[in-house]
């Protein structure tokens, strides 16, 4: 019979994280953002391979994009954005983690504790990857294989995207200014 556990992060818990974060980041200046990249796919493909609470999977998934972001030619990451993303992937670089993965059901906790504040503090990121990746599918599937996507060319539909909102609200505002008078 499963039974289920909260527990809630103090300031000073998350404070703990973050240091320990800041130390793997620091440390990570010694590895080459390839090695990262490899250590933190490593981690990834160990935890498929274990038995995982959900909660643990669903920021793994969250990982696992990030690191395609990173990877992804089209997505044209600029380089302080990949080296922001590299740099908080540090953690899992290091074989030596807080809770010893082998523990069932809870050697990835820290782990998951780590990706949640990398998942925070790019949440942005990661949002508009995953924007960009639909618009690839979208249009992929609109044009054919041929279409030509990139993050220029996503970002010209985000901005047309937004113009058409902006016009439809002046509009709309407008209409509702005009009738007013009228009445």
């Amino acid at each position: 019979m499963p039974i289920q556990i909260s527990f809630e992060l103090s300031d000073s818990d998350l404070d703990h994280f973050r240091s320990l974060m800041k130390a793997a980041m620091e440390k990570a200046i010694e590895y080459p953002p390839a090695e990262v990249l490899k250590k933190a796919r490593a981690v990834c493909a160990e935890m498929e391979q274990a038995n995982l609470p959900d909660f643990v999977i669903h920021r793994m998934e969250s990982l696992e994009t990030l690191i395609s972001a990173l990877e992804d030619p089209e997505w044209q990451m600029p380089e302080d954005e990949k080296n922001e993303i590299l740099t908080s992937l540090a953690y899992f670089s290091e074989p030596e983690d807080l809770v010893p993965d082998n523990i069932p059901g809870l050697g990835y906790v820290d782990d998951a504790i780590m990706i949640e504040l990398v998942i925070q503090e790019l949440s942005q990121d990661l949002a508009a990857y995953k924007q960009f990746c639909q618009f690839r599918i979208t249009e992929e599937n609109r044009r054919g294989a041929e279409a030509n996507v990139n993050r220029d060319s996503w970002l010209s539909s985000k901005r047309t995207e937004l113009r058409s909102q902006m016009r439809r609200g002046r509009n709309t505002a407008g209409s509702r200014r005009l009738f007013s008078r009228i009445m």
